[in-house]
């Protein structure tokens, strides 16, 4: 039995084809002008503005939403983030960063960057941060091929020429503050005068170090100059404390002795005024005044006389003794005879 053939299709004939030229026409300028209309119209986020090119020349600058633009590569259109904050990081990296150009990726290149000599010839270990914001879209786009690379280079140059003037004990200790400013005033002047259109917000050092095989005794420097300031403070703080005394107190005895010295003259002006008067006083009564100045000595030397003897030259051979102020430890022995009397014992 013989195998059976498929039926064959017959071939349709070209002279039968019809073309129409007017349709396939409109199909195809339908297809230009709506793609023409979708790529005519560009969004703009918020945070960002677009630099309009015509032909590879400037031409706008536009505004965030929706804006229009000809089709078909006339115009071409670079969006720029004016309104966040952008950084750059020197010796060191934040993996999973946005901008490409925020670190360094090449370990090596990495290493490089952070190494730095100091103006007393000392290598340290450097990293740190710049901030910064597009300031200017036009110049940003149109003045460098690629801005934020020249950015790098700058700030990596006016880094080291800050650091190369300074001592390592500035870079590593005091002098963090200062560098800082002076980096950011570097940077910014060179930006401004190249008109890269940005705006240097923030230089901050981080990690500042001696390099490692030289760790250990910059650490031991660190530590005796620490001690040194220490026992300068204790020692400034001990001097606060006894010279303000030691004057105080050579205020008090000056003001004592003044106060003193008051006391006796005008004790002696009272004892000359009290010597005048009596004086007067002699002059006019002199057997009167003569008995009270003599009573009133007694008054003031027999209270502190421990004990008294009282001679009465009227009585002829003995002399009677009173005590006036009882005293146990006094004991009078005898009575002494009145060698002042001029009369003879019977």
């Amino acid at each position: 039995m013989a195998a059976s053939r498929p039926p064959s299709l017959p071939f349709p004939n070209p002279s039968n084809l019809k073309i129409n030229p007017g349709r396939i026409l409109g199909v195809v300028t339908a297809l230009i002008v709506g793609i023409g209309l979708f790529s005519s119209f560009y969004q703009v986020p918020a945070s960002s503005v677009a630099v309009v090119q015509r032909f590879g020349k400037y031409l706008d600058t536009t505004q965030p939403g929706l804006n229009f633009k000809l089709p078909f590569g006339i115009d071409d259109v670079t969006q720029v983030e004016i309104r966040r904050q952008l950084k750059l990081e020197f010796g060191y990296g934040t993996r999973g960063a946005n901008n490409e150009y925020q670190y360094n990726d090449d370990y090596e290149e990495m290493a490089r960057e952070r190494n730095m000599v100091t103006g007393d010839l000392n290598a340290a270990v450097v990293e740190w941060v710049v901030q910064f914001h597009i300031a200017n879209a036009r110049d940003f786009v149109f003045n460098f091929i690629e801005p934020q690379s020249t950015l790098r280079d700058m700030s990596e140059a006016v880094m080291r020429e800050v650091v190369g003037d300074r001592s390592i004990d500035e870079v590593l200790t005091v002098g963090r503050q200062e560098i800082e400013i002076k980096a950011l005033e570097g940077m910014q002047k060179i930006a401004s005068t190249l008109n890269m259109g940005v705006h240097i917000d923030q230089v901050q050092l981080g990690n500042v170090n001696p390099p490692a095989e030289v760790k250990d005794s910059f650490d031991e420097v660190n530590r005796a100059q620490q001690q040194k300031e220490s026992a300068i403070n204790q020692a400034n703080g001990e001097y606060n404390r006894v010279i303000p005394e030691a004057r105080g107190i050579a205020e008090q005895n000056i003001s004592q002795a003044e106060g003193y010295a008051t006391q006796r003259v005008n004790q002696a002006q009272g004892d000359a005024s009290r010597f005048t008067a009596l004086l007067t006083e002699y002059r006019k009564a002199t057997e009167v005044t003569r008995k009270r100045i003599y009573l009133e000595t007694l008054s003031e030397v027999l209270p502190t006389i421990p004990g008294k003897i009282i001679i009465d030259d009227r009585v002829p051979q003995f002399l009677p003794l009173m005590n006036l102020k009882p005293n146990p430890a006094a004991q009078v022995p005898f009575a002494a005879p009145n060698t002042n009397s001029s009369r003879n014992p019977r």
